[in-house]
């Protein structure tokens, strides 16, 4: 059995799909992380995939004690249990870890220097299951969607049907990754750790060109069928509580030469999603 922590998110949505157990917080409260050892315990899987986060970038700057309680104490409890059962622990992670300067993609050895509360609490879990010492990837993505949850295509959807044009940011460049690859990718790499262990680590995930948000805004209307235009502004231009990594890059060639998984092509993945929507 693969059990996950998720339900009702994006990736968690799409490991269901997989046949995954995916549990949620009534299963599982991650503000609780001795709950989620426990739930691990008591079903004895042969693979866990954390997919659960506190994501609300914004709301982590006030509210960082609760975010790092599902972000970094979490996971290091569930890494704890799996190590303890020797089953493998794939945890998701993002780019918010690195502080997006530059232009080059970060590898997955980079230094982590997180501007804000989410990606400190992000890496604080990363830091947890290393130190569990059980067989583990921590993989590391950026800018997921799909056809369900909040996402940034379903938000440009429901804006683009009701106005003439957008504004989007279009100096933070990134590599858009559809939830549908990521989750078969998690599983990959779960079973692959199972027959190699010493493939533990971090690795980097995500789809692929590298596009800014403008040109994911613009992909979609396309795609979608909208005429709604989409002017290109700066970061400086939409302000918000937490910052926002400008080059979300991420060097994938790692994840590659391990498990054999190229970037996915997130055109493709964009073009699924409108079906599914459709």
């Amino acid at each position: 059995m693969i059990l996950a922590f998720g339900k009702g998110g994006q990736v968690g949505t799409e490991l269901a799909r997989l046949g995954a157990v995916v549990l949620g917080r009534a299963d599982a409260d991650l503000a609780d992380p001795e709950a989620a050892a426990g739930a691990i315990r008591s079903r004895r899987p042969k693979l866990v995939v954390n997919a659960a986060a506190w994501t609300a970038v914004d709301d982590a700057e006030t509210r960082e004690d609760e975010a790092r309680a599902v972000n970094a104490a979490a996971p290091g409890a569930m890494a704890r249990a799996c190590a303890d059962l020797g089953v493998p622990l794939v945890q998701l992670s993002t780019d918010y870890v690195f502080d997006g300067t530059g232009d080059a993609p970060r590898a997955p050895g980079a230094r982590v220097a997180p501007l804000g509360a989410y990606g400190r609490t992000k890496a604080e879990g990363e830091a947890a299951v290393r130190a569990a010492g059980g067989v583990h990837a921590i993989v590391r993505t950026s800018w997921v969607f799909s056809a369900h949850g909040t996402n940034f295509v379903r938000t440009m959807l429901r804006l683009g049907a009701e106005r003439d044009a957008v504004r989007v940011v279009a100096d933070q460049i990134g590599g858009p990754t559809p939830a549908r690859a990521l989750a078969a990718a998690a599983v990959s790499i779960g079973g692959r750790l199972a027959e190699a262990p010493d493939l533990s680590g971090t690795y980097h995930y995500a789809g692929a060109p590298d596009a800014s948000w403008a040109d994911l805004a613009r992909a979609t209307f396309a795609g979608a069928g909208l005429s709604c235009a989409v002017e290109a502004i700066a970061s400086a231009d939409y302000p918000t509580p937490a910052p926002r990594p400008r080059n979300s890059r991420l060097d994938c060639a790692s994840t590659r030469a391990a498990f054999g998984l190229d970037r996915p092509d997130w055109r493709r993945g964009l073009r699924d999603v409108l079906e599914e929507l459709a």
